[in-house]
């Protein structure tokens, strides 16, 4: 493992990392050529390209079905907590990031696109890149909540509406920015086109594996080299949380909890296994700290953060993270009331947020021993460190 610059961050940000030869966070970013629509699709189809921002879905089949004149959407906001790979791509290479916007825009013969963020410094970097690409690109600074970088919410605040998800899902190829036809992805996809459009899918996928080449940035929470890396796909789970013997949260606060570091850097292999890579976070717990607390205080984070539309969000979350509170402090909760509480909340949402919350805290039911200790036994005596970050981490 290699350290890419081992001076303190000015921003004061995460160390940053990579196995093997970076791409993403490297040098300067290569010459992108054009490239037209069909040859993008073509591309992104054959190394099996997938979204970086979460849901993981197909680059191919989103850019095959989006109309021509198509706007453009890149996704920088990065409202998870945990997650710093984003900001650190956005900031450290935003002329990548830019190349690839350019890239796609050109090819789709988009009338307008914006870069949507939500943090002033990544803003500035990327406002730096488009003027030195001279490309037409608009670079906006948000404050949302968690739930307003939601594809189908970040598009209404782009708009100057309220940033909050439809109640019935619209995807952005249908209604997107100003209800017109968008194609919208994370930034680190945007990236990842840049580079596919420059080496060309044999070169591109040098590296990976069949299913997954190229590489992903993962934030990893928790371990002596905490930071952000760029990994090879493929990577064992267990090289980057440095052969932790805990629980591992796998996808950050919409993710999942797992005793499974056999787990691979991998976002079609994590799926046959029932997860979700997600936001690309892995974060584990140090001994020091009650597990019971730290879910606790995120379960609270994620409730606070709700949109306030369905009843799921509304009074499920806030159940739920009242319930963990209580546990946290040793006191007593009807473990069935709990268990009956995620079964009302998940799947049941106008969006996925009450869905992927409920998850967050169902996993940790089931694979936190201190958590079901604290059910059955009461307090484990130890304090909250706060190792899982909740609030602005600009």
């Amino acid at each position: 493992m290699t350290t890419l610059d081992d001076r303190a961050p000015v921003d004061d940000g995460p160390a940053v990392y990579t196995v093997g030869e970076p791409r993403l966070l490297g040098g300067p970013p290569p010459t992108v050529p054009g490239r037209d629509q069909d040859w993008l699709v073509r591309a992104a189809a054959a190394v099996h390209l997938l979204g970086r921002g979460g849901s993981a879905f197909p680059v191919a089949t989103k850019l095959a079905v989006v109309p021509r004149r198509a706007r453009v959407l890149v996704n920088g906001s990065e409202g998870e907590p945990a997650s710093r790979k984003d900001r650190v791509l956005m900031r450290r290479n935003p002329d990548l990031v830019v190349a690839g916007a350019a890239l796609v825009a050109a090819a789709l013969r988009s009338p307008r696109t914006v870069i949507a963020v939500t943090d002033r410094q990544s803003a500035d970097a990327l406002a730096a890149a488009v003027g030195r690409s001279g490309c037409d690109i608009e670079v906006q600074l948000h404050e949302h909540g968690f739930v307003g970088g939601e594809i189908g919410a970040l598009a209404k605040g782009v708009d100057g509406r309220r940033p909050v998800p439809d109640g019935v899902k619209v995807l952005p190829h249908v209604r997107g920015l100003a209800g017109r036809p968008t194609y919208a992805s994370n930034v680190e996809t945007f990236a990842h086109l840049a580079l596919l459009a420059a080496l060309g899918p044999d070169r591109y996928a040098a590296t990976g594996t069949p299913d997954q080449p190229g590489t992903s940035l993962v934030t990893v929470l928790g371990t002596s080299r905490d930071g952000v890396l760029e990994v090879p796909n493929g990577l064992a789970v267990r090289r980057l949380v440095r052969d932790h013997q805990g629980p591992v949260l796998i996808g950050g606060y919409h993710g999942t909890w797992t005793t499974r570091t056999d787990l691979l850097v991998d976002r079609v292999a994590i799926r046959r296994d029932g997860m979700e890579l997600g936001a690309s976070v892995l974060a584990v717990l140090p001994p020091g700290t009650c597990p019971v607390g730290e879910v606790a205080r995120v379960a609270a984070w994620l409730a606070a953060e709700s949109a306030g539309q369905c009843g799921p969000c509304v009074f499920g979350l806030p159940a739920l993270a009242e319930d963990l509170s209580r546990l946290a402090a040793g006191e007593q909760v009807d473990a069935d009331r709990l268990r009956l509480r995620l079964s009302w909340t998940s799947g049941r949402g106008a969006c996925h947020h009450p869905t992927g919350a409920a998850g967050f805290v169902a996993s940790a039911l089931a694979e936190l021993s201190d958590l079901r200790r604290h059910l059955s036994e009461g307090h484990c005596g130890r304090p909250v460190l706060g190792a899982l970050p909740v609030g602005s981490r600009r």
